[in-house]
């Protein structure tokens, strides 16, 4: 029988494996940032351990920093420490730091890949669940926690479970409006956000395939959303197309040798999958959350689902909808919205602020709505303005922000007030997410870019 790709990463990085229990695994790469890597830190001191192989982490501010006057000291003491802390650890450790205002700087899953760090078949782990970004790029990237960073950091090993194995074909053609936001929440709208529990999750077919590696770290970044332990897609031109000429790319006779092994990684035709889902992409149209979890999504024409009291997710549904304030059966296209966000890991790429100005360009911000836009780099922030989007934006009346994490999680300044509905590109729409009360409407690029003009909920599809 032949193998997976995960099967061929897996078993190509296990140092040694426990009998009846987890293998121990090679780690390629380590990302770390501010929020979960000082505890890591701590113990290393506490036990009087170097990083084992500081060359193999690199670190980055992005989840508790401010995206206004960065180049001034952070006010807030409890963002401030923590990035204080990252600065002295990975200064006395010899890790490589992209600090507040250097080049690389950015939220950590967005700078991996456009700094070549994240190369195909790779064991990729970050303190942070989304780190499952990184599998766009053909690697069994994951999200680990904090004792888990202190085992890297150590080892440069880490004990694992194999997880079993899905595979997702999306197959067709994506109609005008529709990106890649919307497949990955039609996806988890369908299959729930417990679905992927327990598997790794490979993503293929003719849709996959005609996507950007932009679009696809979106559709990786979001199969943590349905419970997968990360997803992952294939190697192929579209890849060794974008990290040609990268930073850290290899280069010279090693690109060539090393782009000819990444194209041959793929699953093999009989490889087993112990699940296999196929959707159609013809069926798929731009996506709205109307609830407080990534599956709780519909079509943006679609009304909120009616469901029966005998249902066993009644209570838990009620719930949700009422802390939206929503209905059963209603209709959200016109429903008046307060806040805009752009950005995050999930939707913070040069090609998602292409896709708003394409919608925002000749028109004006509704003055009703705030709206955050946030590039998710200093790369990507520079490309905005070289491009020519920020003059759009601006004219439209969109102030664009400096990178970070933003209000993808509202550990920073960047807060929806409670009460207020903000449309997100980001990826959890939970209780709170964004601050306290705060309500939370997921969508893609040009969905937020359509209500941030019109001030209510608005198929993007009216203005393409």
């Amino acid at each position: 029988m032949g193998k997976t790709i995960v099967d061929k990463i897996w078993e190509s990085h296990i140092v040694s494996e426990i009998e009846n229990g987890p293998s121990v695994l090679y780690i390629d790469r380590h990302f770390i940032h501010e929020v979960t890597s000082p505890q890591a830190f701590s113990g290393l001191d506490k036990r009087g351990l170097p990083v084992f192989r500081p060359g193999n982490t690199f670190a980055t501010c992005d989840h508790n920093v401010p995206t206004k006057d960065q180049e001034k000291p952070i006010r807030d003491e409890s963002s401030r420490i923590p990035v204080e802390k990252l600065a002295q650890n990975t200064q006395k450790h010899g890790i490589s730091y992209f600090p507040l205002g250097h080049k690389n700087n950015g939220v950590v899953h967005i700078i991996g890949p456009e700094l070549g760090l994240t190369q195909c078949g790779m064991t990729i782990v970050c303190g942070d669940s989304h780190t499952s970004t990184h599998g766009a790029l053909g690697n069994i990237a994951f999200g680990i926690g904090t004792s888990e960073v202190e085992m890297v950091l150590a080892t440069q090993t880490l004990l694992q479970k194999k997880p079993k194995q899905m595979l997702i074909k999306v197959e067709g053609a994506l109609a005008s409006g529709v990106c890649s936001k919307d497949i990955i929440l039609y996806i988890i709208s369908k299959l729930g956000t417990s679905s992927g529990t327990g598997y790794f999750v490979e993503f293929s077919g003719s849709t996959i395939s005609a996507l950007s590696m932009e679009e696809r770290m979106t559709i990786c970044n979001m199969s943590i959303e349905m419970g997968a332990r990360g997803g992952i897609i294939a190697p192929d031109e579209v890849t060794i197309e974008y990290l040609e000429g990268r930073e850290f790319s290899p280069k010279g006779e090693n690109w060539k040798t090393m782009s000819r092994q990444w194209l041959s990684l793929k699953s093999d035709e009989d490889a087993h999958f112990d699940v296999v889902h196929i959707f159609n992409a013809e069926e798929i149209e731009p996506m709205i959350t109307y609830g407080t979890n990534p599956g709780m999504g519909i079509p943006i024409g679609s009304r909120v689902p009616l469901i029966t009291k005998e249902s066993s997710q009644e209570a838990s549904f009620m719930k949700s909808i009422e802390y939206m304030g929503f209905e059963m059966g209603e209709r959200l296209i016109g429903k008046a919205i307060d806040y805009v966000f752009i950005g995050s890991c999930t939707n913070g790429r040069i090609e998602d602020f292409r896709a708003f100005a394409s919608i925002v360009k000749g028109r004006k911000k509704s003055p009703d709505v705030v709206a955050w836009l946030v590039p998710g780099s200093k790369r990507v922030e520079g490309q905005i303005e070289k491009e020519g989007l920020g003059d759009i934006l601006r004219e439209a009346g969109f102030e664009i922000r400096e990178p970070g994490c933003s209000a993808c999680l509202g550990m920073n300044e960047d807060k929806v007030p409670a009460g207020k509905y903000a449309v997100s590109t980001s990826n959890r729409n939970f209780e709170g997410r964004q601050g306290p009360g705060a309500r939370t409407i997921l969508a893609g690029p040009y969905v937020a870019a359509a209500a941030a003009v019109t001030g209510v909920i608005t198929d993007p599809r009216e203005f393409l």
